[in-house]
């Protein structure tokens, strides 16, 4: 099934010009087409259409994503917010203390992923060594890519330690490529790094809509 994704503005790739009411024609998990959302309706008038607000990218990659979901814990909510919180938890004590156990590591792996797909994530770069956490991510559509070099911590949000928000997209929105992307309600793409990825209305991997903001 055809489906054109359209927002204020397209931008197809790092260094490209961003697009006004630009879109995305796919078709299955990849893309058809990329260009003006007038001429894209224009020549598949039977395609579903889906409007967001913002900035249309590609997808975004996280780097230490081994670090992300096999050494942080996120507390299930509600049920165990009241005892543990509701933040993230890291360090070797404090996990230790949680008595760990590899289905639990692969619980809070899922919820760990779909904090991930929430920010516009695509694909994942660690060595995960946990089987049930790779599990869960191969599970939730991300890719998984080798380890690449990053400092500091690495964050849910991709975007941030960044010098530019375009160091962070996965890959580029052309013909023949995956359909993996991701829009941001920003108003314009100087803002992504400054906002955030908490700024996601709409993750697409595959040409499935894996989250959006209700």
């Amino acid at each position: 099934m055809l489906t054109l994704h359209t927002a204020e503005l397209l931008l197809t790739g790092a260094g490209s010009t961003p697009l006004e009411g630009g879109a995305v024609l796919v078709d299955g998990d990849r893309i058809v087409r990329a260009g003006p959302y007038e001429e894209l309706a224009a020549d598949a008038p039977h395609a579903r259409v889906r409007r967001w607000p913002g900035v249309l990218t590609p997808g975004l990659l996280a780097r230490g994503a081994d670090e992300l979901l096999e050494r942080t814990y996120y507390p299930d909510d509600p049920y165990e917010i009241t005892e543990l919180g509701a933040d993230p938890i890291t360090g070797r004590d404090a996990l230790d203390a949680l008595g760990m156990t590899e289905a639990r590591w692969g619980n809070s792996a899922r919820r760990g992923t779909q904090k991930l797909l929430a920010r516009g994530v695509v694909a994942v770069a660690g060595r995960f060594t946990v089987g049930s956490v790779r599990t869960a991510v191969v599970r939730s559509g991300l890719a998984v890519l080798p380890p690449v070099p990053y400092e500091g911590r690495p964050a849910l949000d991709p975007f941030a330690g960044r010098e530019s928000a375009e160091d962070a997209f996965h890959g580029v929105l052309a013909v023949g490529a995956p359909a993996r992307f991701a829009v941001f309600a920003v108003p314009s793409p100087e803002d992504l790094a400054v906002l955030g990825a908490d700024t996601c209305v709409a993750t697409v991997i595959g040409g499935r809509l894996l989250h959006r903001r209700r």
